[in-house]
C-alpha cells in the first residue's frame, strides 16, 4: 500500500467522504486502503469478529456506480468504510453477540439502522468485538477473546461497545455503531480516546438489535470527532413503525448543531461526581475542560443532582431482570448452539444454555431470575422501578435550571487486562457516572479531554435534557475546537512497530 493511502486512513469520514465525492479518490480505493490497516494491525487489537473482504468490495463498486450516475450526493458519509458492533443483525452476516450461542447465526433481515446506513451509501467493512451479549465493561467477556486498547494493548478498551471504539481509535474503521445500555458506546469511547453518543431513548430504531434489557438500550454512533458522530447520528435517527419505543419523528437535523458558540449556556456540574472514587487526574481533566466552556461564555456551576448516589445498584437489577427474559428464546431448538449430549428437550435446553452461555451472563441471568421471583419482587425490581423514577426527576429538577450536565464519562482511564474481571464490582462501578443516563431515557456524548500520565486518554461527558443531543452536540463540538483530538501510536501486528 502507498503511504499516501495509508494516510488515507486516517482521515475523518467526513473529510474522505468529500474527497469521494470529488473524485479524488474512488470508493474502491479508499475501502482497499482500510481493508490493508486492517490486515496490518487487527491481530494486535482484535477489533473485529468478522471482517467483510469480498462484501465491502462489492458494495464499494456498487455506491461507486450510484456516485457516477449523480445520486448519494446529499449523503456525506457515502463511500466511507464502517462497522457495526456484533449485536445488530447484518443479513446474510453473521450476527453472533460475541457468544458461543449464536456463534453461528445468519440473520435473513437488515436491522432498521443497517438499512438507513446502507441507503446512504455507507460501506459495512465488517463486525465488531463486544462483551457477551453487551454484558461487560472491558470487552473480555467475548466468547472470541478479548479486544485490547489501541493507546496500550495492556490495558482494556472498554466495553461493551470495545471493539468498535478500538476500531474507531486504531484507524480501522472511521466511524462505528455500537449499542450502549449503561455507557457502552461512551465509556469505551473515553478509554480508547475517541467521541461517543449515546442519544435519547427512541430516537433511533431498536428494529434488529438483539436486545440485552429492551429499556435501556440504545444504538449509537461512534467516531473520531464529534462531526463524524453528528453526521452519523443524523443518518440513523427517526421514527421507525417496526420499533414500538420509537419516537414518532421523520428526522433530526443534527448537523446544524455544529457550531462553536457556547455563550449564555448554562452548564450544571454535580458535586457527587467529584467525591470519593474519582481520579485525581481524571478531575483535574475534566475541571480544567469546564474552564474552556466558562472562557468562551458558558456559565458552570455546581450543584446536588438527586437520587443517582443509588444509580448503579438499580441500574443492575432492571438490567439484569430484563435480560433474564430477553435471553430466554436462546434455547437450542430455533437457532444458534445446540448440544450434541441431550436426551429428551429438557436437556436440549439446559445443556445448550449452559454450554452456549459464558460466566458473566450466566451471572445476570440469574441475578434477574432472583430479582423477579415471587418472593424478592417488591425487595428488589420494584424497589429499582421506585428509584430509576427518582433518578429521572432528579435530572428534569436540574435541567429546569441548566441546559446540559458536565461531568466524567468513567472513574479513571483504562485499566489493564484482567483486572477488572477478578474483581467485578470494581467493573461495574466504571459506569457510576453513565447508568443514570440510561435510566433515565437522556442523552449523552462523551468525548477525549486529556491524557493522564500513562499516557491513556480520559472522556468528558455532556448529559443533554430528553431530545437536547443539539445542546450535547453544539458543547462538545465547542471543546473539542479548542482542544483538539490526539491519536495514538498505533503498532503493526506484523512487527509490532509503529506505523
Amino acid at each position: 500500500m502507498s503511504q499516501n493511502l495509508k494516510d488515507l486512513t486516517s482521515l475523518s469520514a467526513l473529510t474522505l467522504g468529500k474527497m469521494i465525492k470529488e473524485k479524488e479518490i474512488s470508493v474502491k480505493e479508499a475501502v482497499s486502503a482500510q481493508l490493508d490497516v486492517i490486515r496490518q494491525r487487527d491481530s494486535a487489537y482484535h477489533s473485529y469478529i468478522t471482517i467483510l473482504e469480498e462484501e465491502a468490495i462489492a458494495r464499494a463498486a456498487a455506491v461507486q456506480k450510484q456516485l457516477d450516475a449523480g445520486e448519494l450526493m446529499d449523503s456525506p458519509l457515502a463511500g466511507v468504510p464502517m462497522a457495526v458492533k456484533d449485536n445488530i443483525c447484518t443479513r446474510d452476516i453473521k450476527t453472533t453477540c460475541a457468544s458461543k450461542i449464536l456463534y453461528n447465526f445468519i440473520p435473513t433481515y437488515d436491522a432498521t439502522v443497517i438499512e438507513r446506513l446502507k441507503k446512504s451509501g455507507a460501506v459495512i467493512i465488517g463486525k465488531t468485538n463486544m462483551d457477551e451479549f453487551a454484558m461487560g465493561s472491558t470487552t473480555e467477556t467475548s466468547y472470541f477473546g478479548d479486544t485490547k486498547n489501541p493507546w496500550n494493548t495492556a490495558h482494556v478498551p472498554g466495553g461493551s461497545s470495545g471493539g468498535s471504539a478500538a476500531a474507531v481509535s486504531a484507524e480501522e474503521a472511521f466511524y462505528a455503531l455500537g449499542s450502549d445500555t449503561g455507557g457502552s458506546i461512551r465509556q469505551p469511547a473515553s478509554y480508547c480516546g475517541v467521541t461517543g453518543i449515546k442519544p435519547t431513548y427512541g430516537t433511533v430504531s431498536r428494529y434488529g438489535l438483539i436486545a440485552y434489557a429492551s429499556s435501556l438500550d440504545q444504538i449509537g454512533p461512534l467516531g473520531r470527532n464529534v462531526s463524524d458522530c453528528v453526521a452519523a447520528l443524523e443518518v440513523i435517527s427517526g421514527h421507525d413503525a417496526k420499533d414500538s419505543t420509537s419516537v414518532n419523528t421523520q428526522s433530526y437535523s443534527y448537523l446544524q448543531a455544529l457550531t462553536e458558540d457556547v455563550k449564555g449556556m448554562r452548564i450544571g456540574i454535580p458535586k457527587g461526581y467529584f467525591e470519593a472514587g474519582l481520579d485525581a487526574e481524571v478531575k483535574e481533566s475534566i475541571l480544567n475542560a469546564a474552564q474552556v466552556l466558562k472562557s468562551k461564555g458558558a456559565t458552570v456551576e455546581e450543584f446536588d443532582l438527586d437520587a443517582v448516589d443509588f444509580a448503579v445498584s438499580s441500574y443492575y437489577v432492571i438490567a439484569c431482570a430484563e435480560a433474564s427474559s430477553n435471553l430466554s428464546r436462546f434455547d437450542g431448538v430455533k437457532y444458534g448452539y445446540r448440544t450434541p449430549h441431550f436426551d429428551g428437550l429438557q436437556d436440549v435446553y439446559k445443556n445448550s444454555r449452559s454450554e452456549g452461555f459464558g460466566n458473566e451472563v450466566k451471572h445476570r441471568m440469574m441475578i434477574g431470575a432472583f430479582v423477579l421471583s415471587s418472593g424478592y419482587y417488591d425487595a428488589f425490581y420494584n424497589k429499582a422501578l421506585k428509584v430509576r423514577a427518582l433518578i429521572n426527576q432528579g435530572f428534569q429538577k436540574a435541567f429546569e435550571k441548566y441546559d446540559i450536565i458536565l461531568g466524567p464519562t468513567a472513574p479513571q482511564t483504562a485499566p489493564g487486562l484482567g483486572e477488572s474481571l477478578s474483581d467485578p464490582l470494581k467493573m461495574y462501578l466504571s459506569d457510576i457516572y453513565t447508568v443514570s443516563v440510561n435510566l433515565s431515557g437522556l442523552p449523552a456524548i462523551s468525548l477525549p479531554c486529556g491524557v493522564d500520565k500513562k499516557g491513556l486518554p480520559i472522556g468528558i461527558q455532556f448529559i443533554g435534557k430528553h431530545f437536547g443531543e443539539k445542546d450535547i452536540i453544539r458543547a462538545a463540538y465547542s471543546l473539542e475546537q479548542s482542544i483538539g483530538y490526539a491519536r495514538p501510536s498505533l503498532q503493526s501486528s506484523a512487527t509490532g512497530k509503529e506505523v
